[in-house]
C-alpha cells in the first residue's frame, strides 16, 4: 500500500509537495501520503519552525498542533466569547507572525543537534525543499537560486542564522569570495524573491494543468487566506524594475540619462 501511495505522489514532484509541520520537533510532520516518499527512500525530512520551551504561554497556545490545526484554532478563538480563548488565539497568531520566516533560534539549535555529520537530508522552509548537509558541525544548504547560476564557486550556503545572513562556500566548503561579491551585488531579499517566483510558477502550472481546488469549505477557504496572508508578509515591497516600466517612461528615462552624461564646458564635476 505504501508503494502504491508513493507512485501516486511521485507525479506531484514536478509541482511540489504539501507537508504540514508540527512545532514540537524538527522531524515532526503530520503524516500524509507525501511523507511516505521520504520514508521509503530513507531521506530524512527536517524543519526548524519550533516553539521555544522558555515561552510557556506560547507552548500552551500552540501545544502539539500542526500548522493547519493552529490556523483553524486561531480562527475559532477569535470568534469565541471566552476572553481566555481569545487571548490564547492572539498569542498563537503572534507566534506565527513573529516567526514568519519559519525558522526559530530554538529550532536552529535543535536542528544542528539532530542532523548527523555528513548526512544528506531535506530541509523544509517557506513551502520549499532544500538539500541540506552537515559538515564539521555546521549546516549547509545546496544553492539552487537562479541568481547564482553563473557562480561556479558558489555551491553551498551556510545555515547558522535565522535572519538570512549567511555565507557561501564552494564544493569543498571553503568560503567563496565569488559568493561574497555576488551577495553584495544582489539585494538581501533576492532569495526570497526567487522563492516567490518559483512558487508562483508552480501555482500557475498547477492551475494550467487543471489542478485548481474546487468546492472549498468556509473553513478551508479561511485557512487558505490566512496562509496567503502570512506568506505575503515575507515579501517586501519594491518599486517597479526599470524593465517593467512602460516603453514611453523607459525612453524618457534614457533621454534624461543622456542629457546628464553630456559634458558641460562651463563647469567641472569633482
Amino acid at each position: 500500500q505504501n508503494i502504491n501511495d508513493t507512485m501516486t505522489v511521485l507525479p506531484k514532484l514536478s509541482t511540489g509537495l504539501d507537508v504540514n509541520v508540527r512545532f514540537t520537533g524538527v522531524s515532526d510532520f503530520e503524516y500524509t501520503p507525501e511523507c511516505i516518499v521520504f520514508d521509503l527512500l530513507n531521506v530524512p525530512l527536517y524543519h526548524g519552525w519550533l516553539v521555544d520551551p522558555q515561552t510557556p504561554e506560547v507552548v500552551r497556545a500552540v501545544g502539539k498542533l500542526s500548522y493547519n490545526q493552529l490556523v483553524e484554532k486561531i480562527i475559532t478563538c477569535k470568534q469565541a466569547s471566552d476572553s481566555s480563548l481569545v487571548s490564547e488565539g492572539l498569542v498563537a497568531e503572534q507566534f506565527l507572525e513573529s516567526t514568519a520566516s519559519q525558522l526559530t533560534y530554538h529550532g536552529l539549535c535543535e536542528l544542528t543537534a539532530a542532523v548527523r555529520e555528513g548526512e544528506l537530508s531535506v530541509f523544509f522552509r517557506n513551502n520549499h525543499f532544500s538539500t541540506m548537509i552537515k559538515h564539521k558541525g555546521h549546516l549547509y544548504l545546496l544553492v539552487t537560486d537562479q541568481g547564482f547560476l553563473q557562480e561556479e564557486r558558489v555551491v553551498w550556503e551556510s545555515l547558522h542564522t535565522v535572519d538570512g545572513d549567511s555565507c557561501f562556500c564552494d564544493t569543498d566548503f571553503h568560503l567563496s569570495q565569488d559568493g561574497a561579491a555576488a551577495a553584495a551585488a544582489v539585494p538581501p531579499d533576492r532569495r526570497l524573491q526567487q522563492r516567490q517566483v518559483d512558487q508562483d510558477y508552480m501555482i500557475a502550472l498547477s492551475l494550467q494543468q487543471g489542478q485548481e481546488p474546487a468546492g472549498l469549505s468556509d473553513l478551508e477557504l479561511a485557512r487558505q487566506l490566512q496562509q496567503e496572508e502570512y506568506q505575503h508578509q515575507l515579501q517586501p515591497q519594491h518599486p517597479p524594475h526599470p524593465q517593467q516600466l512602460p516603453a514611453q517612461a523607459r525612453g524618457r528615462a534614457a533621454g534624461e540619462r543622456r542629457q546628464r552624461q553630456k559634458p558641460d564646458l562651463d563647469c567641472t564635476l569633482l
